[in-house]
């Protein structure tokens, strides 16, 4: 077994998650030149061990981190003036201003200057040189609350136009790597490129974080190992990773060779973030097929256990910011505009239809050209009436595949052009020079549908600028020549594989590739009665409005602090190294069992009792061959040959394979059936723990789960003398799981007048008598050793399921009763981190193994010569 490294973590400062509007030190400062520490903070006064009640005293802050910073930076001229504006900084050689469309400047301005202090960590778009570096960095941090983070360029290219953009950005977006010219083949130099980048982003973080106090929110695929650096250095960091791409099914995802790096570094996380359920579906499905994780729904939120902490998933759409649009709606150039667009298609007797799409692979352009033609033919009265405005904005990546849809996009447009178009007359108007953002608002105001059909798209806000925009304001009702008090109209047409399409409950949707059924909805689209259209604008103003930028943010913060309530009260160890550390997070009453503690109070003890599960304690549940080793054989033998040791095995098996497995063992206990069958030693007779069994029950049973077992591949029906268990463990893990729920169900409907109990297991459904569990097996031992008059003052129990769960009960709750010796040691251990009525847990069965290996050699030390 690969040896693990434990890093001790309790020295850390613990205390209760404080809640937003509670936190009360100001952002620490970093330094940003030699020899100059800059103080983050509004006050420049003010430095990290101000009095609490300062101005800032009260703020909560939240560190975001993104790949890009929401900074516009623009190089001086010669002859530039080296004053800087009132919203933004400058330095000799550069002039930065805020970008208003990057949503991480959205996000703070939505969640209030009074609520929260805001720090951003990222890159800047631009290449600055190394010795203009820290002038930059520090008119970043005082002026914009900025910590740039600089990276080579051979460094950001391999990370950025490498690893992230020809293999994460296809394979997210459900691209197969099938050869080099479909998507990129997986680099082992770019994917170093981006863990080393990653390494360096949080190494930023490091020299601005307080750890106890601060919030982090990662945001998106370029940073996904982020979080694993963030959590090895501070274990109690409180993190919020939000991916704003899709998440692909675990058959593409599967395909990435570092799959499981990934997926444990974001479980590094306390808040993972998707647009949709089935982005969340997904990435729940790849941590149960690759991990072996289970997840559950507690009171509406998606939890996954990982080594003893939950990490939440979070599903929600981002928003926009409406008041951003509706003061954009305002300007005086987004009327000229609106008016311009009037002038150009209505009077005429145009139809606007509206596309605004990114240039690449993924926007699905040509697929809408492509359908317009065909609407054109199939429909030619709106020949010479409808033109689609199609607005393509550059590309964020580079490369063949980019080229290749320009060149198709620009061919299409002109065949159609060619065929349809007439003399002032052009059906397609493509508009690939970039546009200010007023301008493509006032676009959204005149047209009548917008189109977004991506055949894979993260989220896609297009519809909603679009809805807000339809909405428009008095003066823009005017210009429109509307009657006061109309009720607005508009029309989408909405791909089924973009992250906004289950929010827009009124929209066309459509399969994009389904050229005629686009087709077809745009003909539906300009068709709908005017009602209609004001209806489906009614229903998305009202959704598009309440569910805005800051209402998302505020909903991820306030389930972020609810994820991270319990850091404080947790005892944490960190394991594991490089990309595969994680930390182990237990109550202060659950603990790792140490072999020294044990050994020493095995030494001290003379009448033990031992009772030990089988299957996932002492043998792996993935063996395949389940007979015990010559090796454990040899342990238990040790162990049995003390007189003070009474040892039993305590497993749902029945007793002919335990009989014939443990042969060997002349000395051992055995319980079977969950304790319905037990013998004291290898030649006496087996007991029953209760009546003898009527088993007739099978007959209603076995019928029921042998359907399922045909209609499930890799299920099995095991028959025992008094049970039957169905057993799923080899079978699909969640079409497994989803039977297995369905046949508990059908059991327990059937079965209802047996006297039986139905339960489920990690792996299986099992029929059994009633008031037959592992406690009889616990109970019984007790009470024997106590009329024997040897009261036992040191006892092990140790199993891996909810069926031993039983023996832990009554293990503990016999402490304080007569039938275990005054001050005795009780171990009850379970396998795995993971909640249980033991107090003490062992990793897997190699630990298991390991410390009984380590008592055996105690009894031998000891033995009698």
């Amino acid at each position: 077994m690969v040896s693990r490294s434990y890093s001790n973590l309790l020295d850390l400062a613990s205390g209760d998650s404080p809640s937003f509007g509670r936190m009360s030190r100001g952002i620490p400062r970093i330094m940003t030149v030699a020899g100059f520490m800059s103080n983050i903070d509004d006050d420049p006064a003010e430095s990290a061990s101000s009095d609490p009640s300062s101005s800032t005293a009260h703020k909560d802050r939240l560190i975001i981190v993104a790949n890009q910073l929401p900074i516009r930076a623009q190089k001086r001229s010669d002859k530039s003036s080296t004053s800087s504006s009132n919203n933004g900084g400058g330095c000799r050689n550069w002039i930065f201003n805020w970008d208003e469309n990057s949503l991480l400047l959205q996000l703070k301005d939505a969640l209030g200057k009074e609520d929260i202090d805001v720090l951003y960590v990222g890159c800047l778009k631009d290449e600055i040189h190394p010795n203009d570096q820290e002038e930059v960095s520090q008119i970043l941090v005082e002026t914009f609350k900025c910590v740039p983070t600089f990276l080579p360029t051979d460094l950001y290219s391999r990370y950025y136009h490498g690893f992230c953009k020809q293999h994460l950005w296809p394979l997210f977006h459900y691209m197969l790597p099938l050869s080099p010219d479909l998507s990129g083949r997986f680099n082992r130099n770019q994917w170093q490129a981006y863990v080393s980048v990653n390494k360096i982003f949080a190494d930023r973080i490091m020299e601005v974080i307080n750890p106890e106090d601060d919030f982090v929110w990662i945001h998106d695929y370029h940073l996904m190992v982020l979080p694993t650096f963030l959590r090895k250095r501070f274990n109690r960091v409180k993190l919020g990773f939000f991916l704003h791409s899709p998440f692909p099914s675990s058959e593409i995802y599967k395909t990435l060779p570092v799959r499981e790096d990934v997926l444990r570094a974001l479980l590094n996380a306390d808040l993972i973030g998707f647009h949709t359920f089935d982005y969340a579906r997904h990435f729940l499905s790849c941590c149960s097929r690759m991990l072996g994780l289970t997840y559950e729904s507690k009171r509406g939120y998606i939890g996954l256990e990982y080594y003893g902490r939950t990490v939440s998933i979070k599903i929600l759409p981002v928003g926009i910011h409406m008041g951003q649009l509706q003061s954009v709606l305002r300007l005086s150039e987004t009327e000229a505009k609106v008016a311009e667009l009037i002038q150009q298609y209505c009077r005429k007797g145009r139809i606007m239809l509206l596309g605004v799409d990114d240039m690449d692979i993924f926007k699905g352009i040509s697929l809408k050209l492509l359908a317009l033609e065909q609407l054109l033919m199939q429909h030619p009265e709106w020949q010479g009436k409808v033109v689609l405005v199609q607005i393509a904005n550059p590309a964020r990546g580079k490369g063949k595949d980019v080229k290749e849809v320009q060149a198709e996009t620009h061919s299409t447009v002109r065949r159609i052009n060619e065929t349809f178009g007439r003399p002032g007359y052009d059906p397609v108007v493509l508009i690939d020079a970039p546009l200010k953002f007023y301008e493509r608002v006032a676009y959204y105001v005149v047209a009548e549908c917008c189109l977004v059909t991506a055949v894979r798209d993260g989220m896609n806000l297009i519809p909603y600028e679009y809805i807000i925009s339809r909405q428009g304001n008095e003066k823009l009702d005017k210009i429109l020549s509307l009657e006061p008090n109309t009720h607005k109209k508009s029309m989408l047409v909405v791909s089924e594989f973009i992250g906004c399409s289950p929010s827009l409950s009124g929209a066309i949707r459509v399969n994009p590739w389904n050229v005629d059924a686009v087709a077809d909805a745009m003909d539906t689209a300009l068709e709908l009665s005017e009602p209609e259209k004001q209806l489906r604008h009614e229903k998305h103003y009202k959704y598009v409005s309440t569910h805005d930028v800051g209402y998302w943010a505020r909903s991820f913060l306030q389930d972020l602090e609810r994820s991270c309530a319990d850091h404080g009260r947790r005892r944490c160890w960190g394991i594991g190294f490089g990309l595969s550390f994680r930390v182990v997070a237990l109550d202060q009453s659950f603990r790792k069992l140490s072999m020294e503690h044990i050994v020493s109070a095995y030494k001290r003890t003379k009448t033990r009792a031992i009772l030990l599960d089988y299957d996932g304690t002492l043998m792996p549940q993935g063996s395949i061959d389940k007979r015990p080793s010559p090796r454990s054989i040899n342990i238990l033998n040790t162990l049995c040959r003390d007189r003070s040791n009474l040892v039993f095995i305590v497993s749902a098996k029945s007793r002919e394979t335990l009989s014939d497995w443990f042969f060997q063992c002349e000395k051992l206990a055995i319980a079977a059936e969950h304790g319905y069958f037990l013998r004291l030693r290898r030649e006496a007779e087996w007991e029953m723990c209760v009546p003898v069994a009527d088993c007739s029950w099978k007959q209603i049973a076995e019928p029921v789960m042998q359907l399922y077992t045909e209609t499930t591949d890799g299920s099995t029906i095991e028959d025992k003398e008094t049970a039957l268990v169905w057993s799923f463990e080899d079978a699909d893990p969640d079409f497994g799981s989803c039977q297995a729920k369905e046949l508990l169900d059908h059991l327990e409907s059937v079965l209802a007048n047996e006297p039986v109990t139905v339960k489920r297991g990690q792996t299986f459904v099992e029929v059994k008598p009633q008031g037959v569990n592992k406690g009889l097996i616990a109970g019984r031992l007790l009470s024997t050793m106590q009329g024997r008059g040897t009261l036992p003052d040191f006892v092990l129990c140790i199993g891996d399921d909810r069926s031993d769960e039983d023996m832990f009960e009554v293990i503990t709750t016999s402490i304080e009763g007569p039938s275990i010796a005054p001050n005795a040691e009780v171990f009850a251990c379970t396998v795995g981190q993971k909640p249980s009525k033991a107090k003490y847990y062992l990793d897997d069965t190699t630990e298991i193994v390991r410390l009984m290996q380590g008592l055996a050699s105690v009894s031998d030390e000891f033995a009698p010569i």
